[in-house]
């Protein structure tokens, strides 16, 4: 680990984790705020229709909206002026969500009722500052920091797997007002799910299906089958193919995939997050070269299940944006919203195109 890991404790009792590029930083500053904890409550319900679980967290509305960088929780704390940081800088830093979907708690059982089945929501949610300048965006760091930031990642992901009730660990980041964000702070976060997502179960069972058929993973054959036809690759390392896939929902979609099959961060090795570091860079920058503009994305990393099938599952990065034309953005209507039949405006081999001629 090439990081320096401190940690410590917000003034309400949340767990607060520096990372730093440089040992020997000091991370004494104590939060000075008169922070009580705040009141959370988190169901799971169960869609029976569906067969997945959904997150009822009606405390969230009361969550911090879009401030002005003058007022922003994320960034360092400066005299008369305490923020969720109390450290006057960082580098990486993570810290329980204090709106969280999921809490801390002990898993229990909820309603009896076969039709409407609803548990505690139980789980950890936190949130990723990948830098302590406000201006900045996770593009613009260099591959030094992405480093650091990938260790906070595999690093999380290893501890919250850990938790009692914890199925699924998500690492996301959302950026953009198109795409919903609260806090414009270059930011991430991490859900410590109690159930396997819906979307990882799906390929779960496709992945099983083909192992059944053909004996082979399902995610290292697609990932060759694309390097094969070399339309839709955008970038490419020794250890990691970035493409957009064959059947691309969104107008801008690259899936990151390692050459090896893991299950999850923890799995990488030093030479692969080296490598990712930069290629993630190189796709972020052009995603932003496209338009020549700032674009709204999600970046998701999809791991192996805490527990069970993680000899099925294989790592990968999802990048996408619902920016599909300069001031035109992908809205999620009746087809897709409804029905949950997505239509693309924009072919994927076109797309790759147009992100690989964007640098």
């Amino acid at each position: 680990m090439r990081s320096t890991k401190t940690i410590t404790k917000l003034a309400d009792g949340r767990e607060l984790i520096y990372y730093d590029e440089r040992p020997g930083m000091d991370r004494s500053a104590a939060d000075t705020r008169d922070l009580r904890a705040t009141r959370t409550r988190s169901e799971i319900r169960y869609d029976a229709l569906l067969d997945q679980w959904v997150i009822i967290a009606s405390h969230r509305q009361g969550r911090t909206h879009l401030p002005s960088s003058d007022r922003c929780p994320l960034c360092p704390s400066r005299p008369g002026r305490a923020t969720e940081i109390p450290a006057d800088d960082y580098d990486v830093a993570v810290f329980e969500n204090r709106f969280p979907s999921l809490v801390p708690g002990v898993p229990g059982a909820g309603g009896d009722d076969a039709l409407f089945v609803r548990r505690p929501g139980v789980g950890r949610c936190e949130v990723v500052c990948f830098t302590a300048d406000h201006a900045s965006s996770f593009a613009q760091l260099s591959p030094e920091r992405v480093e650091v930031v990938l260790e906070a990642w595999t690093d999380r992901t290893r501890e919250l797997g850990l938790l009692a009730g914890v199925e699924h660990v998500f690492v996301f980041e959302n950026r953009g007002e198109e795409i919903g964000i609260t806090l414009t702070h270059p930011h991430g976060q991490i859900y410590a799910y109690p159930f396997v997502p819906p979307r990882t179960l799906r390929m779960l069972r496709s992945a099983r299906a083909h192992r059944e058929q053909t004996g082979e993973c399902l995610f290292c054959a697609l990932l060759a089958a694309e390097r094969a036809a070399g339309d839709r690759v955008v970038a490419e390392t020794g250890r990691w193919t970035a493409f957009v896939p064959h059947a691309a929902r969104w107008p801008f979609e690259v899936h990151v995939y390692p050459r090896r099959h893991l299950p999850d961060l923890p799995a990488l090795d030093g030479e692969e997050r080296h490598e990712l570091a930069r290629l993630h860079l190189d796709v972020l920058r052009r995603f932003d070269g496209i338009f020549g503009t700032r674009m709204p994305y999600i970046a998701a990393w999809h791991q192996a299940p805490v527990r069970g099938d993680r000899d099925l599952a294989h790592l990968y990065l999802q990048v996408f944006s619902v920016r599909r034309a300069p001031g035109k953005l992908k809205y999620l209507a009746g087809s897709e919203s409804a029905a949950g039949v997505w239509v693309n405006d924009i072919a994927p081999e076109r797309a790759a195109q147009l992100l690989r001629d964007a640098l």
